[in-house]
């Protein structure tokens, strides 16, 4: 009987191995389909092309990788200050108890022409006794600083070479949101660092940054320290920034980095070049970005572009008929979404300048040219002022060749000791202010605790001497 099981046992074993073998190797597979007759199939058009993986392929980085690299360089710049000690002259004699501290900081440059002419940020020279550049191939040379614009943070320097590799600029007004871009800098002191991003955002607006350009190019390619001046190149190798700022709780980069736009930068280098200053234009206007509540009130159906709360009398925005509730929407063919986008533009201006202005009144658009005038009016909020610029007949009239008058007093210390409405600041820290985007730059630029001398002609014409802490 136990034979006769274990014969049936392994009989059954071995068919089910053979139909297994058989489904397995040799039956071919059916596929069954379940549909229903009353519904139509759904036809969907689809491309099966990997286009990210070919839009990244076909994006030549090398091609702006070389032509940038060469004309990127390595910017130190060397201040040296000079610490008395009254007690060790007291007992060792005169001088010994002087010494003298250099601090030694670090950033980066772009070549704009063959003859030696660099553009990086005011703050990588703020302050700077010697400056030194290093080229890619290693060579070294001192530069002298030209010019510089705390507002902006632009610094142009200069170095003693001809026949330099140097980036073009291209027109920063063009680029567009999700381009491909490359940083290229010396961050932590490596040289000839390239990264690559896209534009994140255009027009930013950075609160809390200062009087630095409220209109930044942002970008998610990697900038750390040492990248500041360095530049933002599109897939061309074209200049299309200088980059500037970066966002971070760590001090190293975190995903944000920001550059000052390239129709900006190279505005300020060509005033600096051609003036010995920057040449900054007006539209005569005030106000804010619209929002919600503001063109409800207007009842106009706007959701974005530059309030305009009043307008200065005689500017260029008066004599052009602009008036209070417009709401401006482009200028030329900038689109105006924004306080950033308005004060941007006009960053790329000169006084004298004339731009056509687009804007909606009571819901109808309009059009009107504005010739742009130069700032005469500026508030200094740290010292308590509103100032004026003198022309040249009010100079005349007070014998006198450069001066700026003080048109208002909100410090109240500032009357206490005498200052008076009408007297004319000439001198801050011996330097001679001849505007009042001077002044603002002098006091801008001062370095931390740095105390403001400055001089002043009473309404007698007598002058006076302050100290600002």
């Amino acid at each position: 009987m136990k034979k006769i099981l274990s014969i049936v046992l392994f009989s059954a074993i071995g068919g089910a191995l053979t139909l297994g073998t058989y489904k397995l190797f040799i039956e071919e597979p059916h596929i069954v389909v379940e549909s229903k007759a009353q519904e139509s199939p759904v036809t969907v058009a689809a491309n099966f092309t990997n286009t990210l993986a070919n839009s990244v392929e076909n994006t030549d980085f090398t091609v702006a990788a070389e032509k940038t690299l060469n004309a990127v360089v390595h910017v130190k710049n060397t201040s040296y200050k000079t610490v008395r000690d009254p007690f060790a002259e007291f007992f060792y004699g005169q001088g010994s108890g002087t010494k003298q501290y250099s601090q030694v900081g670090t950033g980066s440059g772009v070549i704009f022409s063959s003859d030696g002419y660099i553009i990086t940020n005011n703050h990588v020279v703020k302050g700077a006794t010697d400056i030194e550049v290093t080229l890619n191939n290693k060579k070294v040379y001192k530069a002298k600083l030209i010019g510089s614009d705390v507002t902006n943070d632009i610094a142009l320097l200069k170095i003693d070479e001809d026949d330099l590799s140097y980036i073009t600029f291209a027109n920063s007004d063009n680029v567009k949101v999700g381009e491909w871009v490359l940083a290229v800098g010396n961050p932590y002191n490596l040289t000839s660092t390239v990264t690559a991003g896209i534009i994140s955002a255009k027009g930013r607006d950075l609160e809390g940054n200062g009087n630095i350009t409220d209109s930044f190019l942002q970008t998610d390619a990697a900038v750390n320290p040492g990248n500041s001046g360095g530049a933002l190149v599109n897939s061309h190798g074209q200049l299309i920034g200088i980059n500037t700022a970066i966002s971070s709780r760590t001090g190293s980069f975190i995903g944000y980095s920001f550059a000052v736009p390239s129709n900006i930068a190279k505005k300020v280098i060509e005033d600096l070049m051609e003036f010995g200053n920057v040449q900054k234009a007006i539209l005569g206007v005030q106000g804010g970005e619209l929002n919600g509540k503001v063109a409800e009130n207007l009842d106009i159906d706007l959701s974005e572009g530059f309030y305009i709360s009043s307008v200065v009398e005689s500017s260029g925005a008066d004599k052009a008929g602009l008036q209070k509730d417009d709401v401006i929407i482009k200028a030329n063919d900038v689109k105006i979404t924004s306080y950033a986008d308005l004060t941007g533009f006009l960053n790329t201006k000169r006084p004298g300048d004339k731009i056509k202005v687009t804007f909606v009144r009571d819901g109808e658009e309009k059009t009107t040219d504005v010739v742009l005038s130069k700032n005469e009016i500026s508030k200094v909020a740290s010292l308590g002022l509103e100032l004026k610029n003198l022309d040249q007949k009010e100079l005349k009239k007070l014998k006198i060749d450069n001066g700026v008058k003080i048109s208002e007093i909100t410090n109240k210390e500032l009357l206490y000791y005498g200052v008076e409405k009408g007297f004319i600041i000439t001198a801050i820290n011996g330097e001679k202010v001849n505007s009042v985007d001077a002044i603002s730059e002098l006091i801008s630029n001062r370095d931390e605790g740095e105390v403001l001398r400055i001089e002043m002609l009473n309404l007698d014409g007598e002058l006076e001497r302050y100290i600002f802490r």
